[in-house]
């Protein structure tokens, strides 16, 4: 029989699934940020809102979490699985295509920003390391909300987008040195601050030592040898081990879970199976975000609400209008444009969920005043709140201003994955011959295969070929498909085509789609599947077949090449035909039945 505090514990993680699985849901249909739900939900339900009642209000322990503790151990994965991700979605390629942006903009918003919160902190009585923690926790803003937005909106790859993402990469990466100040801060134990911050450093070293040692001898190796199972449960067990692992070990050097498994993510970003890893933990990457959004939200004080309201209502106002400036000012600096650098000091003007995760982190190791620590939580929750309110007001102004001016050149580069590419699914024989003529014409492309074995033959010879299941529709999502300019398949194997035939003509109807055929049967079928060019493997051996025969019989050259072209124009031309009138006589079939 389970015991009273399993009890407890189970009817915690009640609570936490039941706002996921009902609050979150509700509150997607009245258009608000699922974040900002569970944010809200953790502060009410918590056991600093309704959880304090738990004890004389007979049931509420039912609907309410009354220790933090209980869920504890989930949130710490939700802020593991953050921290890979940030790294899983950076890379050398897109920090030098953004360097001005993400190093200059960015950089300066949060050196800038903690240097003067820092200092007015001192100023106001408090001692370094707190003014520190304060400044880097108050200088982040909310990458999860400002980019759902964002995505939500459509606008990620416009020049708004591709500004505030460059802030919000260069606040990431602050992110790291962060933790690692508070590790070694943490780590003190009453002895010599120097020898304290030697063997700190020390430890830290070997820890990312072993880590990035750990990272570029066995995960390519690891991965190969489970990607060769085609288990897809096995290769998610691989991501987990790989993301607690790197976790653990940071974790025994006095460091943080979280920034092992950010370096983890960052290792990871430049193999050929960072794709296949993203479609792997997209399935649980909500879920666990989600808690960790929800144990941030436990951490709002409502009494901190009303305590001192004009205090905190000024506090909040001072740190929006002060990031909020300071963002416009250094956007015309590094020569944004008006309406850009508007838009994106307003949405990045609010706090950040990691100063949830500094600030408590100081809490916990008394480098910070509990109250001040609550006070501070409090503000960044508000703004944090704010932030679609901020955005909507930001679109307003924006749209009574005329820039006059040309969009910034820099502003105008996409993604890899952004650009009106092609997607060449297999990279076999055919794929590299594909991809080859593809190069040639000056074509972006994204190259994926199933074979872990050539993929990571090919990626040693510098091929540019990403590992990945493409009848996957996440895959397929993080492969660019939403914005590519056509799908090119190049495999063999008839099932997987027809998979992936038609998962893309569902997500994109208006794509290019070529695809290999087996025979002519096979693309007659592709044909009805949507596929809008299909090439029979037969037909085209023996069209080359004929070509070859035509020129050695003495038929010139340019005849021949004509006759083949002419011929192979009647084949697609009777397929495709034939296609549509048995999707017609289907049709008519259905009526049928009906009347």
């Amino acid at each position: 029989m389970a015991s009273n505090a399993a009890i407890v514990g189970y009817s915690d993680a009640l609570v936490v699934l039941g706002t996921a699985g009902v609050v979150v849901p509700l509150v997607r249909r009245w258009g608000l940020s699922p974040v900002l739900a569970y944010l809200g939900a953790g502060a009410v339900v918590g056991p600093l809102g309704l959880g304090s009642l738990a004890g004389s209000v007979p049931g509420l322990s039912w609907v309410t979490i009354t220790d933090a503790g209980n869920v504890a151990g989930i949130a710490e994965l939700g802020i593991v699985f953050l921290l890979f991700l940030v790294g899983l979605e950076l890379s050398l390629p897109r920090l030098m295509t953004m360097r001005r942006l993400v190093i200059g903009l960015g950089g300066s918003q949060v050196l800038i920003t903690c240097a003067l919160i820092a200092g007015a902190a001192v100023w106001a009585g408090r001692n370094l390391s707190e003014a520190i923690v304060l400044g880097a926790s108050l200088s982040l803003s909310s990458t999860a909300i400002v980019l759902e937005l964002l995505s939500n909106q459509e606008r990620l790859t416009t020049s708004t987008g591709r500004a505030s993402f460059s802030v919000l990469l260069a606040q990431d990466l602050a992110v790291i040195p962060l933790l690692l100040y508070l590790s070694i801060l943490a780590a003190r134990s009453g002895g010599s601050a120097l020898a304290t911050l030697v063997t700190a450093l020390l430890q830290a070293a070997v820890a990312v030592t072993v880590i990035v040692v750990f990272g570029r001898v066995l995960l390519r190796p690891l991965f190969r040898l489970v990607a060769t199972t085609r288990s897809a449960e096995l290769f998610m067990a691989a991501v987990l081990f790989v993301i607690v692992a790197a976790g653990v070990i940071a974790e025994e050097a006095g460091l943080s879970m979280a920034l092992g498994a950010f370096l983890a993510g960052l290792m990871l970003a430049e193999t050929e199976y960072r794709k296949a890893i993203e479609t792997t933990v997209e399935p649980f990457k909500g879920l666990l975000l989600g808690i960790f959004f929800f144990t941030v939200g436990m951490n709002i004080d409502f009494r901190e609400l009303v305590r001192e309201p004009l205090l905190l209502a000024g506090a909040v106002a001072a740190l929006i209008a002060f990031k909020s400036l300071l963002l416009i000012g250094l956007g015309r600096v590094f020569r944004v444009s008006w309406p850009v650098a508007i838009e994106t000091g307003l949405l990045l003007g609010p706090g950040g969920e990691f100063a949830f995760v500094s600030v408590g982190i100081a809490a916990g190791a008394g480098l910070i005043d509990p109250r001040l620590a609550s006070f501070t939580l409090a503000v960044t929750s508000v703004t944090m709140a704010l932030t679609p309110l901020l955005s909507a007001a930001a679109r307003r102004i924006v749209a009574r201003l005329n820039a006059g001016k040309p969009i910034d050149a820099e502003l105008t580069i996409r993604p890899a994955a952004g650009q009106r590419h092609a997607i060449v699914v297999g990279y076999g024989r055919v794929g590299k011959v594909v991809c080859e003529l593809l190069r040639r014409h000056g074509i972006a492309y994204v190259a994926a295969d199933s074979d872990a074995l050539t993929v990571t033959r090919d990626r040693r010879a510098n091929h540019d070929v990403y590992y990945g299941d493409a009848a996957d529709p996440n895959f397929l999502a993080g492969c660019g498909l939403a914005s590519a300019a056509g799908v090119i398949i190049t495999i063999h194997s008839v099932a997987v085509i027809d998979r992936v035939v038609a998962h893309v003509r569902a997500m994109r109807p208006d794509i290019l789609i070529v695809s290999r055929a087996r025979d002519a049967e096979h693309a007659l079928h592709l044909y009805a599947l949507g596929a809008t060019d299909a090439v029979p493997e037969t037909i085209e051996a023996s069209l080359q077949l004929s070509e070859a025969a035509l020129v050695g019989l003495g038929v010139a050259t340019g005849l021949a090449i004509a006759s083949i072209h002419e011929k192979r124009d009647d084949i697609r031309h009777t397929l495709q035909q034939a296609a549509q009138d048995a999707g017609r006589a289907e049709i008519h079939s259905v009526k049928a039945k009906k009347l």
